[in-house]
């Protein structure tokens, strides 16, 4: 796609850029479910290691 010759008309842009956005933001949403994954691990090895460790509250 970065080696692709520019569109020769407005039209062809539009058209390229339908289709771009037809795909949908597929790659934005893995990004943001690898971060979400990624905080509520750390959020349970925290919760694992330290807090349970402590042992209850009296």
């Amino acid at each position: 796609m970065i080696n692709s010759d520019p569109p020769t008309s407005p039209a062809a842009a539009d058209q390229a850029v339908e289709d771009v956005v037809a795909q949908g933001p597929s790659g934005a949403i893995v990004l943001a479910g690898i971060a979400t994954a990624c905080v509520v691990a750390m959020w349970l090895a925290f919760y694992l290691f330290v807090f349970l460790p402590r042992g209850s509250l009296q």
